[in-house]
């Protein structure tokens, strides 16, 4: 929370250090993307002649490596389309450049925080800006007095500044559950839990549709100010997301710690490569984060010290969890579910997740270590 003038040179540090990034950038892309120790050879000098320290310096040239490297790995996982395709051509045919506003990493030497007073000093072209509040939440707070370590990233956002820092939090010891809940993770049901919660994504999809709608409006002005508008609307629209996980998933870790029960969660990684859908279904699984929630789900859990697997999601729809007859047809449309063998009628969803609980429990047991006793 800088005043006016604390305001005004931390935007120009800001703005100085990504011109320097791109300056850097530019050197690199001419040479071929060294690595950090010759890029350094080749720009450090510059940097301190245009003003920035000897620490400043050093971050933005490992910020422009790193900003390579991460290209460089996309392109190697297939993330910028097929080698030859436009988007990859046009990734690899120019130098990185960065936002005015982009995020510059600050460590120890360029920034200290006094949590008593609440407030930080930060080193800025102009000099080191000492007392410098900051707000944040009292959880917060004692979560970065005890466990804060590394760098921090000074970003600045529509006009406010923050301060992101990484915290380090060890996990709990994890206990020895007494069953495990099965979680199912779909689009219509968001998330379904063996123990009978039912988190309903009719609001979340109905929000994502009137999105789409505001967004190709905006999309055919193609003017300066819509597009704006639109990168605001995304930012928006992905914090609402991300806060209905994060209920969702702190809804489910706290049920499993207070039973004493573990979690087990679908193996989902490439579903959309796997998945052959309609053009409406496809964006609506597009739309929808299933690996940001069930990271919630991981991490919260590792946090509480509840157990997870993840199981092979396959058939799980189709296997009545009564008697465990497979068929296709058992699965009658979206909600419901009636089994060829035994007649049972129950909740689609609900019936995967007991199928996906059942799963887990076998997974558990098999990888535990053997309690039984030593031969003689």
């Amino acid at each position: 929370m800088p005043d006016a003038a604390q305001a005004s040179v931390l935007e120009r540090t800001l703005c100085t250090v990504n011109d320097a990034a791109n300056w850097v950038s530019k050197v690199a892309f001419a040479h071929g993307v060294p690595r950090e120790y010759e890029l350094r050879k080749h720009t450090y000098a510059e940097l301190k002649a245009r003003g920035l320290g000897a620490q400043a310096a050093q971050h933005v040239i490992k910020k422009v490596r790193d900003s390579y490297t991460t290209l460089k790995a996309n392109i190697r996982a297939g993330n910028l389309g097929k080698e030859g395709s436009k988007r990859r051509r046009k990734a690899e045919s120019k130098a990185i450049m960065f936002r005015p506003d982009a995020a510059q990493p600050y460590d120890d030497r360029c920034l200290s925080w006094q949590y008593d007073q609440r407030t930080v000093s930060i080193w800025t072209v102009g000099g080191r800006v000492k007392n410098v509040p900051f707000v944040c939440s009292a959880d917060a707070l004692r979560m970065l007095q005890a466990y804060r370590k590394g760098e921090c990233d000074l970003i600045e956002r529509d006009g406010v500044f923050y301060l992101i820092a990484t915290c380090e939090v060890p996990e709990a010891e994890t206990y020895e559950p007494d069953s495990f809940i099965g979680v199912d993770l779909g689009i219509v049901n968001i998330a379904t839990t063996s123990t009978g919660y039912l988190a309903a994504g009719r609001g979340l999809n109905r929000y994502r549709k009137r999105q789409l709608a505001l967004r190709a409006k905006l999309q055919k002005k193609r003017t300066k100010s819509a597009r704006r508008r639109l990168r605001a609307r995304a930012r928006r629209e992905a914090r609402h997301a991300a806060n209905q996980n994060h209920i969702i998933a702190k809804t489910i870790v706290t049920e499993a710690e207070r039973t004493g029960r573990g979690l087990s969660l679908e193996e989902l990684k490439g579903i959309r490569n796997r998945v052959r859908l309609r053009k409406p279904q496809r964006v609506a699984l597009h739309a929808w984060a299933f690996a940001q929630l069930a990271d919630f789900i991981v991490y919260k859990a590792k946090r509480a010290g509840v157990p997870l697997v993840f199981v092979d999601p396959r058939y799980t729809s189709q296997t009545c969890a009564a008697c465990g007859h497979v068929d296709k047809r058992n699965r009658v449309d979206q909600q419901l579910f009636i089994c060829r063998g035994c007649g049972v009628v129950a909740h689609a969803d609900r019936n995967a997740s007991h199928n996906i609980a059942t799963r887990g429990e076998s997974v558990w047991n098999a990888g535990r270590e053997s309690r039984a006793p030593a031969t003689p």
